[in-house]
C-alpha cells in the first residue's frame, strides 16, 4: 500500500521530543537522521492522513511551534529501500546489539536482537530506547519477570528475554504494536505474553519497563505501581532531562526513584517499589 511521507528538519532536542509525540499522535513510523547540526525527521503516515493536523497535534503535545515540512507519496518498495539504507547494526552494550535482517550480527559472542524498522516505535536508534536497553544489559541477572508497558515494536521485552529474563509480558493500546511485538518475539525465539492494558491479568512483576512520554507516565503511575512487586524495579524512559523531576515526583509516592542515566538530553528514571 502507498504511504504519506513527511520530512522536516529541526534542532536535535526538539526533533527528538517531536518524534515521540508524532507516534502518540498517530504516525505509523518516525526516523531521525543527523543533517549537519540539525536533525532530519522522516515520518510515515497512512496515505489519507492529514499531514498538517498530525504535525499540529504532535507539536502541541511536545509544546513546540508547528515546523515547516514537506510531503510526498511513498510506495511500499520505496519505504523498504529507504529503511535498509538508513538502518544498520546498533551496538547498545558489549553484550547487546540491535541487528536488522539484512545484516549479519557483527559480534557472534554478543546477544543480537534481530529487528527491522517498521510501523511501530522502537528500533534502538532513539536515545530513550537505548537508555532502557543499556539498563537491561547491565542489570538483568536471569529469571526476572518483566512487563513491557507500551511495548511498540517489542524491542525491550525481546532484549530482556535474550539477556536471560524469565517470564515476559508486553502490552500496548495499539493493536499494531501487539502484532509487531508478537512477530519480533517469534523472530528472536522469545516467548512473550501479549494483551491490551485492560486485559492484563492482575499480577505484579520483578521489573516494569515503560518507554513512553513524560505526561502519560505521570498519569500512569497508579497502574504501573500496581504492576511492580514489593522490592521490584521500575524503569521509565521517553523523558527529557527537564521533565525528570516531574516524573520522579509522581513516582516517589510508591518508589525510591532517581535518574539512572542520560543520553542526548533524555533521562532514564528508575526506582525500587516500597
Amino acid at each position: 500500500m502507498p504511504w504519506l511521507a513527511i520530512s522536516l528538519e529541526m534542532e536535535p532536542a526538539p526533533a527528538e521530543a517531536l518524534s515521540e509525540a508524532l507516534i502518540e499522535a498517530g504516525a505509523e513510523s518516525v526516523a531521525l537522521e543527523p543533517a549537519g547540526e540539525r536533525m532530519r525527521v522522516d515520518v510515515l503516515a497512512a496515505e489519507g492522513a492529514d499531514a498538517g493536523a498530525l504535525l499540529a497535534a504532535a507539536a502541541r503535545a511536545a509544546a513546540l511551534p508547528l515546523p515547516e515540512y514537506r510531503t510526498e507519496r511513498l510506495a511500499d518498495d520505496d519505504w523498504v529501500r529507504r529503511a535498509q539504507a538508513q538502518f544498520g547494526p546498533i551496538r547498545i552494550a558489549p553484550t547487546l546489539w540491535i541487528v536488522p535482517s539484512w545484516h549479519e550480527p557483527p559480534d557472534p559472542d554478543a546477544h543480537a536482537v534481530r529487528l527491522d524498522p517498521g510501523l511501530a516505535f522502537g528500533t534502538g536508534s532513539h536515545p530513550s530506547t537505548r537508555l532502557v536497553l543499556r539498563y537491561l544489559a547491565a542489570r538483568i541477572r536471569g529469571g526476572e519477570s518483566v512487563l513491557d508497558y507500551g511495548c511498540g515494536s517489542g524491542i525491550l521485552a525481546v532484549a530482556a528475554g535474550l539477556l536471560g529474563a524469565g517470564e515476559l509480558a508486553a502490552t500496548d493500546v495499539d493493536p499494531l504494536a501487539l502484532e509487531t511485538t508478537a512477530a519480533n518475539a517469534a523472530r528472536n525465539g522469545v516467548a512473550v505474553r501479549l494483551a491490551a492494558p485492560d486485559r492484563l491479568p492482575p499480577e505484579a512483576f520483578d521489573l516494569v519497563l515503560a518507554n513512553i512520554l513524560a505526561g502519560p507516565l505521570v498519569a500512569l503511575e497508579p497502574q504501573l505501581a500496581a504492576r511492580a512487586r514489593r522490592d521490584g524495579r521500575i524503569v521509565l524512559s521517553g523523558i527529557l532531562e527537564s521533565q525528570a523531576d516531574e516524573v520522579m515526583s509522581a513516582y516517589a509516592r510508591d518508589f525510591d526513584v532517581a535518574v539512572h542515566a542520560t543520553d542526548e538530553g533524555w533521562a532514564l528514571v528508575g526506582g525500587t517499589r516500597r
